[in-house]
């Protein structure tokens, strides 16, 4: 089966990138002990998102911990997501919107990290991750077309019961993530009224889009430590 004309018009660069990068990251800040499991290296430990030390000062752990992973499973079952869900959305709205939604979804999922366990270390792309399944929710709603071949909604509603049903997964930087990324991309389609990837992008677009970034910052800022 063919996909439609406007997923085949350009290469998810930014998707492949965002994959590489992490991958790349991984030997770095992480001691495998030959197997899936794994433990992170100092240089992980220093990038891990981390209440009192975002309190600290370390702010740059807001975004780090999203390319920080525990074990090669962690990092499989991320960058497999990443390419499904990212490499069709990003065909489809564009490398720059597709990152806005993307790094603001971390930031997001971060916050709502800290706001429920600050105290716990969480790393991973998930948030993220999560985020690209809230902008494309908007999305469907919104056009009333699956980009993935069915519903992400229940895509949605399988990973959150695994979020909640799973010890030690962060519950609050999945669920964060979810509301940044749909927050995005309901800014980013002109809150309703335009459309998500060839919409002009207004002041008001673009406010949006900025109020929730940094509204995510210091939010993160505050229940930090």
């Amino acid at each position: 089966m063919r996909r439609p004309g406007f997923l085949m018009a350009r290469e998810p660069y930014v998707t492949y990138l965002l994959i590489a990068i992490n991958v790349a990251m991984f030997p770095l800040t992480n001691n495998i002990h030959g197997g899936i499991g794994g433990a992170l290296k100092p240089l992980g430990d220093h990038l891990a998102l981390y209440g009192p030390a975002v309190a600290n000062g370390e702010d740059y752990r807001l975004i780090t911990a999203a390319f920080v992973h525990y074990g090669l499973l962690h990092l499989a079952l991320n960058m497999y997501a990443l390419y499904l869900i990212g490499g069709v959305f990003e065909r489809y709205i564009g490398p720059a919107r597709f990152l806005a939604v993307y790094m603001i979804s971390a930031l997001a999922g971060s916050f709502g990290a800290l706001l429920i366990t600050p105290h716990a270390p969480t790393v991973g792309a998930s948030g993220a991750i999560f985020g690209l399944m809230g902008a494309l929710f908007i999305f469907e709603r919104q056009r009333g077309m699956a980009l993935l071949g069915g519903s992400i909604g229940g895509l949605i509603v399988v990973n959150l019961l695994f979020t909640f049903g799973i010890p030690g997964i962060s519950i609050g930087g999945h669920v964060g993530g979810l509301i940044g990324g749909g927050l995005v991309a309901f800014a980013l389609s002109g809150y309703g009224r335009g459309h998500l990837a060839y919409g002009r992008l207004g002041a008001l677009s673009l406010l949006g889009v900025a109020a929730v970034g940094v509204g995510s910052l210091v939010g993160a800022l505050a229940v930090a430590g």
